[in-house]
C-alpha cells in the first residue's frame, strides 16, 4: 500500500530532530559527571535492547534465526567491519562534543557526503562528475570556514581554540568512520536493514563498553546509578535518541526512499545547533555560520547527484547520522 509522500518526509524529519538533540544531551550528561565513553556505552546498550525488543515484538520471532545462520563468512566479516566503523563514529563524535561546539562538531561531521563521493570515484563505483567535484570544493572551503572563522580574542583564547580543533579533528575523525561505514555497508545487504542495525548497536555496546572498562573502569559505567536523573536522561537518550528513532529512519527510507531521506536528515544539525543555542548558550560567528551552510549544500549537491542510481552514492543518502549505530 502506498504511503503518502508527506507522512514519510514527517517521519524522517522527526528522525532527524531526535537524532539532533543528541549533541545537547551529552553535554548535559557531561556536565553531571559522565564520561563521554561510558555515554557511548550507554546510549548503544539502552538502545540494541529497545531495538531488539522491537524487532522481536513486530517480527515474533519469524526468520530471525534463519537470516543469520544463512549468513556467510564474508557477509560477517563485513558485518564485523561495520560494527568497528559504527564504534569508531560513536566515540569519536562523542568526545567530538565534549572538546568543541556542537554546532562545529556536527559541522564536521557533515562533510562525510562529499568523502563518501570521493571514496567512490577512488574505488570506481562512481564517475568524479562536475556536481561531485563542486561538492568536494564547498565541503573543503566551508570546513575551512568554520575552523578559521571563530573568535580570536576572548579570555583564554588559546586553551580554547586547542580544544576546539581537537573537537573539529575528532569530528573529521568520525566523518571518516561514517564513510567507512557507508562504503562497506554493501556488505552485508543480503541482512534485512532492522536485524543489521540492531546487530551493529549491540556489537557497539559490547565494544563500547570494553573501552570504557580500560580508560575509565567500572565506576564511569556504574556512575549513572548514583544519579537517578542522569539515569533517566541515559533511559531516554538509549530509546528516544538511539531505538526509536533507528525504526523511523528504516521507515522513511522504505516510504521515500533513499535520495529523499538524506536530504531531509540534512535538518539533524539544524536542530542540534538551535538546541545548543538554547540550552547551551553556544553560537557561531557569522563566517562560520556561511561555512556551515556551504557544507550543507555540499552534502544536497551529493545526493542530488545520487538520485535515480543505485550503490555508494544511495548509501551516502540512507548513512545513519552521528547518533545512528
Amino acid at each position: 500500500m502506498n504511503r503518502p509522500g508527506w507522512l514519510g518526509a514527517l517521519i524522517v524529519m522527526l528522525c532527524a530532530a531526535m537524532f539532533g538533540s543528541l549533541g545537547t544531551l551529552s553535554r548535559l550528561a557531561y556536565a553531571e559527571g559522565m564520561e563521554p565513553f561510558a555515554f557511548v556505552a550507554w546510549r548503544a546498550g539502552v538502545g540494541a535492547l529497545g531495538l531488539w525488543i522491537a524487532i522481536l515484538l513486530f517480527r515474533r520471532g519469524r526468520g530471525i534465526r534463519e537470516q543469520f545462520s544463512t549468513l556467510g563468512s564474508r557477509v560477517r566479516l563485513w558485518l564485523l567491519a561495520a560494527i568497528v566503523f559504527a564504534t569508531g563514529l560513536n566515540l569519536a563524535a562523542f568526545l567530538a562534543f565534549d572538546n568543541t561546539t556542537v554546532a562545529l562538531a556536527l559541522l564536521g561531521f557533515y562533510t562525510y557526503p562529499a568523502m563518501v563521493a570521493a571514496g567512490s570515484a577512488l574505488l570506481g563505483r562512481e564517475r568524479l562528475d562536475l556536481a561531485r567535484v563542486a561538492a568536494l570544493a564547498l565541503a573543503l572551503g566551508g570546513m575551512a570556514a568554520v575552523v578559521l572563522g571563530g573568535p580570536t580574542q576572548v579570555a583564554g583564547a588559546d586553551a580554547a581554540a586547542r580544544a576546539s580543533l581537537l573537537g573539529i579533528g575528532l569530528a573529521l575523525a568520525a566523518a571518516l568512520f561514517q564513510t567507512g561505514f557507508v562504503l562497506t555497508s554493501r556488505g552485508y545487504a543480503t541482512l534485512p536493514t532492522d536485524l543489521a542495525m540492531a546487530t551493529i548497536l549491540l556489537g557497539g555496546a559490547i565494544a563500547s563498553t570494553a573501552i570504557s572498562m580500560v580508560t575509565d573502569g567500572a565506576p564511569a559505567l556504574a556512575f549513572p546509578f548514583e544519579r537517578p536523573g542522569l539515569l533517566a536522561l541515559l533511559l531516554y537518550v538509549g530509546v528516544f535518541a538511539a531505538a526509536i528513532p533507528s525504526l523511523l529512519f528504516l521507515t522513511g527510507i522504505r516510504w521515500i526512499g533513499g535520495v529523499r531521506t538524506g536530504i531531509l536528515m540534512l535538518f539533524e544539525p539544524v536542530v542540534g545547533v538551535a538546541l545548543a543555542a538554547v540550552f547551551l548558550a553556544e553560537g557561531l560567528q557569522p563566517v562560520q555560520i556561511a561555512g556551515g551552510a556551504t557544507i550543507l549544500l555540499a552534502a544536497v549537491l551529493v545526493q542530488r547527484s545520487s538520485g535515480g542510481r543505485s550503490g555508494a552514492s544511495e548509501a551516502v543518502a540512507v548513512a545513519p547520522a552521528p547518533g545512528g549505530p
